[in-house]
């Protein structure tokens, strides 16, 4: 099997990194070491971390699976459920968190263009969460007095929420709220 592009392996470790320990205490170094290339090869690639950032930011979003959320074959409260409980599922061991998440507590007050980034992601995951809303509102799912926009954006706040509680619980319970809230009252 050949070796992935050093230009991969420079992003993967970067995504793995940032998730890891943040943007901030995610050196060049500690990137390009764990890429296993030479620290001088980083700048070939990226012009600057923030750079990285920017493009792990997308690479990120490509990981969640959020085409998934547009897939009207299944219906639309499943498809939110099996959403979340992917992305739930992708924290094994409580101490990775949201990129876009961990990118807006942390350097969106210090880049324009990763803060740009960040929202634009997290404006996606809320759009796409508010199409299938509408979609359950239409089929009789949802109930109609839930304006969709709010509804996803308070998905994804209260998810973001969840996810930090369970890093500093080191357990799964503020998913279980979470799943409790959002699919028996919320979206019943």
């Amino acid at each position: 099997m050949a070796r992935r592009s050093m230009r991969e392996e420079i992003l993967e470790s970067g995504v793995e990194l940032f998730l890891e320990r943040g943007f901030n205490a995610a050196a060049v170094k500690d990137i390009t070491d764990r890429a296993g290339v030479p620290k001088g090869s980083f700048y070939n690639h990226f012009e600057s971390k923030e750079a990285l950032g920017a493009v792990a930011l997308e690479r990120y979003g490509e990981r969640l699976r959020m085409a998934d959320l547009a897939d009207r074959t299944v219906p639309p409260v499943e498809r939110v459920r099996r959403h979340f409980e992917f992305l739930r599922g992708d924290q094994p061991k409580f101490s990775q968190g949201c990129m876009f998440g961990n990118f807006g507590a942390e350097i969106v007050d210090h880049s324009e263009p990763l803060r740009l980034r960040v929202k634009d992601g997290w404006g996606n995951w809320v759009q796409l969460l508010a199409e299938a809303i509408a979609q359950g509102q239409a089929e009789g799912q949802i109930r109609a007095s839930l304006d969709p926009q709010q509804t996803a954006r308070y998905l994804t706040s209260a998810w973001e929420g969840a996810l930090l509680q369970a890093r500093t619980d080191k357990s799964g319970e503020a998913f279980e709220a979470f799943f409790a809230v959002t699919f028996d009252a919320l979206l019943a």
